[in-house]
């Protein structure tokens, strides 16, 4: 081969070699570049007190209010997710990881000991909570118009309408005089939830015969003592665990063809008989918007704590008529959805 086509063919894979190597660094520079700009995202901490499974469906309601706040997933925000598996007293410890990876705002969703494990953890973090229980009275805020601190929330209130479903299923069934009520004595609000309805239970001359459950197999102990001391109803008291077990629950009233009244929709849409409460989808979409506020710069301290606009009473139809019930008129003209 003649020398100067030979010095021209390695010239040539020098050069190649050199625009090889200049490509992996840009490429390289790149991912770095990209990797430094994911690392630059604000990040949201997510605590709830169930499991990602149970809550996947309030996950997508709170991702929802993030979006219409501006704000992405992995796009301009990212978000780190702790669960408590429904055991509480890893909530604490699950907050303080969140307070140790420097987020900029902590979502504490699931009831009102999530929001007070965070309040614990940390006094600058800017917290919004998600929690059916009276925000005042549970010690999150001192004023639900102006929050003050660091911690503000979306109040769902569901705790509070005992009284309301009790006069509910009393007027489904009026010749009860007995009516069991399923409560979880490990959750800071039972205490408040048994007065409430056994003072709503002697106004009505109704006898209240308690369930106490805090684990499925408790669950399946409650019911199994309607067997010794039946009731007539069933009312399911207001806590984040018995939403994760929502389909024992429902399960079971309907083996024991007993006519039950729950906290939120998701019963009555799963097969429960009939719900009361304000819609905790929408908290939870509130809880992303309130989030997202925070990021934009707003204080905590300066955003009331939101409450419920709307209260949604759910008859299953198709429940009732497998339990060989005929829903009342007036009852079905207040319903804001029946499930047929």
């Amino acid at each position: 081969m003649p020398r100067g086509v030979g010095c021209m063919t390695a010239e040539i894979g020098r050069r190649s070699f050199v625009t090889l190597l200049g490509g992996a660094s840009a490429a390289a520079l790149t991912f770095q570049f990209a990797t430094r700009a994911q690392a630059a995202l604000p990040v949201v901490g997510f605590l709830n007190s169930r499991s990602a499974t149970e809550a996947a469906y309030l996950v997508t309601a709170f991702r929802q209010g993030l979006r219409e706040a501006g704000y992405g997933e992995g796009q301009n925000v990212a978000l780190e997710y702790r669960w408590a598996e429904g055991h509480y007293d890893r909530l604490p410890a699950l907050a303080a990881e969140l307070v140790n990876d420097h987020v900029a705002v902590i979502a504490a969703t699931g009831g009102a000991a999530t929001g007070l494990a965070v309040k614990a953890a940390t006094t600058t973090i800017p917290t919004v909570f998600t929690s059916g229980d009276d925000p005042v009275k549970a010690g999150l805020v001192t004023s639900l118009n102006r929050s003050g601190g660091n911690v503000t929330g979306i109040g769902v209130f569901s705790n509070q309408l005992g009284a309301k479903r009790l006069e509910l299923l009393h007027e489904l069934v009026p010749d009860v005089t007995i009516i069991a009520f399923l409560v979880n004595p490990t959750h800071l609000s039972s205490a408040g939830q048994l007065k409430d309805a056994s003072d709503a239970a002697g106004a009505l001359g109704i006898q209240l015969q308690i369930l106490k459950a805090s684990s499925p197999t408790e669950v399946d102990a409650a019911f199994a003592s309607l067997d010794e001391k039946p009731a007539g109803a069933l009312l399911v008291g207001v806590n984040p665990f018995f939403n994760g077990r929502r389909d024992q629950i429902i399960a079971l009233a309907a083996r024991h063809a007993i006519p039950a009244i729950y906290y939120y929709r998701e019963f009555a849409a799963d097969g429960g008989l009939m719900s009361y409460a304000p819609s905790l989808v929408d908290g939870y979409r509130q809880t992303g918007i309130y989030c997202g506020r925070i990021l934009k710069g707003e204080n905590p301290g300066d955003l009331p704590v939101m409450l419920p606009t709307k209260f949604e009473f759910v008859i299953n139809r198709k429940t009732a008529k497998a339990l060989g019930l005929t829903m009342p008129p007036d009852l079905l003209a207040i319903a804001d959805e029946v499930i047929e």
